[in-house]
């Protein structure tokens, strides 16, 4: 495969400014006393004060540097303050920095011209939101206004969005506190082999047995009572785990079978992450829906949308659709997106993605597993990999228990706290790290990153059961 190299811009971050260690006890002081923090105990949290960021780096008032191995949450695909996509949000400033949703705007027009040359299939409508939690609230709507059925079947190993419904939707513990069990949700099992709940012990047993178990759930539930089946197609923060081949076309074929909108949530996926633009296109299948944010822009200014296949679509030609939102399709937002989609097509990001992932990233995390007892898997695709860390490799017992906290997490805070002493900022969820940098990282960051990696990883060998000397207890969910 030949090798794409991002824009030279991106290649290294630029020089850290002088340190200035009293402008960040300010901010830190400032955000202690005002800043309300997501997913957080806020008494228990001492979060970094962030001087600065380029590239792949970013760096704090101290003047230490990190490789971000998290792109922000997810979301910086094409790296911190790339120079065409700023220039383009002060062009768009300068020309018209904000109008209503109602009116047609250049900016707007011209994202979602983009964002449907390359959405697979007919989703050739773009809906535009201010993120992916508001994209699947929307897609949902859509779903069961079209169909006029009220439940959505999702999956437990699953994340989409903190709002009402896409918590309810979510199959993670962050679920658990917002769940009213009134929210027309069922929550259904997708394949994942390595923590099978179907005993099987190839992908073919996974994929026949996960779809049988959502069509038996389909059923039970009653087709007619059910309008839409949502999945994320390779989910995120649930552990990346790639569906096995045939699983999502097998999706495809139940809701067609019943009559079900088939939604796919792209919001991490999607733009150049798992080395194609969206990662339907690894599996060759088109939902009804599909949600979008994160990487249409990287996150430089906040944007998501829904892509409409013709079918959906139709349904709104004469009968109103019930929703919107005042910053929908936001011009600074759409800018980005365009100079987003435009530098990525002209830079090769897509295809350097692609190139990382099968040269480079899966061959040295693959290495890596073989080195190190903490590392029960590897699993992943393009610039979108998870290190799946258990006690025990036979027994594939997690590192730590399921939704740990305090002491009982104390495995992966060690890992975490390794990697960043090392100048490495680590993805960390549960028992799993996930290897995610922007999709514009150099091989040669990646593997100044790799030698950190490898150092927190010795530290989380230390708690296995090769590393402590104790017997490893019963396997347990993760």
């Amino acid at each position: 495969m030949t090798t794409h190299h991002p824009s030279s811009a991106q290649a290294a971050p630029v020089t850290t400014p002088a340190p200035d260690p009293a402008a960040g006890r300010a901010v830190h002081a400032a955000d202690r006393a005002h800043v309300f923090h997501s997913w957080s105990a806020q008494g228990q949290i001492d979060p970094l004060a962030v001087a600065g960021a380029e590239g792949s780096f970013f760096w704090d008032y101290e003047g230490k540097r990190y490789l971000d191995f998290t792109s922000g949450l997810v979301f910086t695909n094409i790296g911190y303050g790339h120079p065409k996509v700023v220039a383009a949000i002060q062009e768009q400033a300068a020309k018209l920095c904000t109008f209503a949703p109602a009116f047609a705007i250049e900016a707007r027009s011209e994202a979602a011209r983009l964002i449907a040359e390359r959405t697979p299939g007919d989703l050739d409508k773009i809906f535009f939101t201010n993120g992916g939690a508001d994209a699947v609230e929307h897609a949902v709507r859509m779903a069961r206004v079209h169909t006029g059925r009220p439940k959505v079947l999702s999956a437990y190993r699953s994340y989409h969005g903190g709002t009402q419904q896409a918590i309810n939707i979510t199959g993670d513990p962050r679920r658990w506190a917002s769940d009213t069990g009134t929210g027309g949700v069922v929550h259904f099992h997708a394949p994942h082999l390595y923590r099978t709940p179907f005993y099987s012990e190839t992908e073919e047993q996974e994929c026949e047995r996960a779809l049988a178990h959502l069509e038996q759930t389909i059923v039970y539930e009653g087709p007619q009572t059910v309008a839409a089946v949502i999945l994320e197609t390779i989910p995120g923060t649930a552990g990346i785990m790639m569906p096995p081949p045939g699983y999502l076309a097998g999706v495809r074929e139940l809701c067609d079978k019943y009559g079900v909108v088939f939604i796919l949530d792209e919001v991490m996926a999607g733009f150049g992450r798992t080395g194609t633009w969206f990662a339907a296109d690894l599996y060759d299948v088109v939902p009804d829906l599909m949600t979008f944010a994160k990487g249409v822009n990287s996150g430089y200014v906040p944007l998501g949308g829904v892509a409409i296949s013709a079918k959906i679509a139709e349904t709104f030609e004469n009968r109103p659709y019930p929703g919107g939102l005042t910053y929908s399709g936001h011009p600074l937002a759409c800018a980005a997106a365009v100079a987003t989609i435009e530098t990525m097509a002209e830079e090769g990001i897509v295809e350097h993605a692609a190139h990382l992932g099968e040269n480079v990233i899966g061959p040295a995390l693959r290495e890596l597993a073989e080195r190190h007892p903490s590392v029960g898997e590897v699993r992943g695709t393009g610039v979108f990999w998870a290190l799946d860390l258990v006690r025990d490799k036979e027994t594939r017992e997690p590192l730590v228990p399921y939704n740990a906290t305090g002491a009982a997490n104390a495995p992966m805070a060690d890992f975490a706290a390794t990697a960043k002493r090392g100048g490495l900022w680590p993805f960390v969820n549960m028992n799993r790290t996930h290897v995610v940098p922007p999709c514009t990282i150099t091989e040669a960051e990646f593997k100044e990153g790799l030698a950190v990696l490898d150092e927190a990883l010795t530290a989380a060998d230390a708690h296995t059961t090769a590393g402590s000397g104790t017997d490893a207890g019963r396997p347990q969910a993760g």
